[in-house]
């Protein structure tokens, strides 16, 4: 089983849709996928037409109380489960302020777990709080999501030496495989220079032993597409409100890439035909 956490703490990069889309996406491949709705604006579990009135069976009580992650999972499609979240998540972060061994009882929660599944898809908060903290323990990789825009580089140094102090002090086996361009715009030269600065920037840790020295960029682009952002209102991923969108497209190509790659190994050095521009990761 692969378990994998999207995170970025940028809102609007696209985190939640490619965690919803992506595990759909898989699912209809034959996989049983379930994803962890860790964001108290429960956006994935509305994005699958799920809103939560009881908040003991959402991911706040498997943090908070004694729910089991079966008690609290729903199915909502063929081979698609979801753990939703709700609203009073927002305050587990400070209920579990002096819980002993607050950052792995989502690991604790996934051992008890008798359920059997292919991919577990963690959807984190756009913060490196507790319920972050739970994620990246528990999951063995990481998939960022990043828009190739100068601002959405803003705190990735940031995001980077959290991952590494987490697989350093709580979970060893924690790597960074993952990332994913959302919003792409292949007509902009800002988007290629940006996109071979990220390149650049990890192929330049693959001979160390950091947690991110195996990180490779998909080759799969989710283009910027007005379906993906109509599809949550909808309560549908996008292969149900939009199937032959190129967001669905994208999605698809993205989940065939995921599933045919090790996260053992570094992606090949890709071709980028703009020169790398003078772009920076700041905190």
């Amino acid at each position: 089983m692969r378990s994998i956490a999207t995170i970025n703490q940028k809102g609007g990069v696209g985190k939640t849709t490619t965690a919803v889309n992506l595990s759909a996406a898989l699912a209809r491949m034959g996989q049983r996928v379930c994803i962890i709705d860790l964001d108290p604006q429960a956006h994935a579990s509305l994005h699958l037409g799920l809103s939560p009135a009881d908040s003991s069976l959402s991911t706040y009580g498997v943090l908070t109380g004694d729910v089991s992650l079966e008690q609290a999972r729903v199915q909502v499609a063929e081979n698609l489960w979801v753990v939703p979240a709700h609203l009073d998540l927002a305050a587990a972060e400070l209920e579990l302020a002096g819980e002993v061994g607050r950052e792995i009882i989502l690991r604790d929660k996934f051992a008890e777990d008798t359920a059997e599944f292919d991919f577990l898809i963690l959807d984190c908060p756009p913060s490196l709080g507790v319920l972050t903290l739970n994620a990246l323990t528990a999951a063995k990789e990481v998939f960022l999501p990043l828009q190739p825009h100068f601002l959405a580089l803003h705190g990735l140094s940031k995001l980077l030496r959290t991952l590494e102090l987490v697989a350093k002090r709580l979970n060893p086996t924690l790597r960074l495989t993952g990332i994913v361009y959302c919003m792409y715009e292949s007509g902009t030269r800002l988007a290629a220079e940006v996109s071979s600065d990220v390149q650049d920037f990890f192929e330049s840790l693959h001979a160390s032993d950091s947690v991110w020295n195996r990180a490779r960029t998909f080759n799969s682009r989710i283009r910027r597409n007005i379906r993906l952002a109509e599809a949550p209102s909808f309560g549908q991923s996008i292969f149900d409100y939009a199937p032959s969108s190129h967001g669905s497209e994208d999605y698809q190509a993205l989940a065939l890439e995921v599933m045919g790659f090790d996260p053992t190994l570094p992606a090949p050095r890709e071709n980028e035909s703009a020169s790398a521009s003078s772009l920076t990761f700041v905190d």
